[in-house]
């Protein structure tokens, strides 16, 4: 069982906390994280460039000039692909589909591998309380700087009811901050430590946690 520090906004530590084995003390293996950030990647990958076909070029489909008789190449429409203005040949198109399909259990596992390889590597840090009285990016700045990974890429994942840090890390470089309902491998790859609420890591916990 993986068992942590926890610390107070000042940086002390206060006391320790047991995780969920099937959810922070779980072997890592590379060919399951790849499958799971291939899978994100790919889902979220939009097709932007978008060239028109001979139907979609505007254009007259009249045929130029008749077929015999005028000593010029036949054509049957200007929105050919072989006129200038006419249409493109296999040119990029934006309704291709890139979306990967992935097991939900493979995904979940891939997700506990990450977090598991955090814990290890002392790289998941537990908070007592992660609430700013003032709301002001000043007071989440002086947090941070006591506890672990100072200074380090950071990732704070909050409740999805807590809005006052996500609000306070807006302007902070090199912090970012996401609602525990939408915690996922490539995010977590991202970054150096992941600090979290002891209220965050219950969330965390009852979502994804091993049924």
């Amino acid at each position: 069982m993986a068992i942590i520090s926890v610390y107070n906004t000042k940086g002390e530590k206060v006391g320790s906390l047991d995780l969920e084995p099937s959810l922070f003390d779980v072997a890592v293996n590379k060919e399951v994280v790849h499958e799971a950030v291939v899978a994100q990647t790919s889902n979220a990958r939009e097709a932007i460039a978008h060239t028109k076909d001979r139907s979609e070029v505007a254009g007259s489909s009249k045929k130029p000039w008749n077929q015999k008789g005028t000593g010029r190449a036949r054509h049957g429409s200007t929105k050919s692909p072989i006129w200038i203005g006419g249409g493109i040949t296999f040119g990029p198109r934006s309704d291709r589909n890139f979306s990967v399909k992935i097991n939900k259990k493979v995904k979940r596992k891939a997700l506990a591998m990450v977090l598991s390889e955090k814990v290890a590597s002392e790289r998941f840090v537990a908070v007592e309380d992660l609430k700013l009285p003032n709301g002001k990016t000043k007071e989440l700045s002086d947090i941070l700087k006591s506890l672990p990974g100072a200074g380090k890429k950071t990732l704070i994942v909050l409740p999805p009811e807590q809005k006052d840090v996500a609000k306070a890390a807006k302007n902070m470089k090199g912090i970012a901050t996401m609602p525990t309902n939408t915690l996922n491998v490539v995010d977590l790859l991202k970054t150096d430590f992941v600090i979290v609420s002891k209220e965050g890591i219950t969330n965390i916990t009852e979502m994804y946690k091993r049924s």
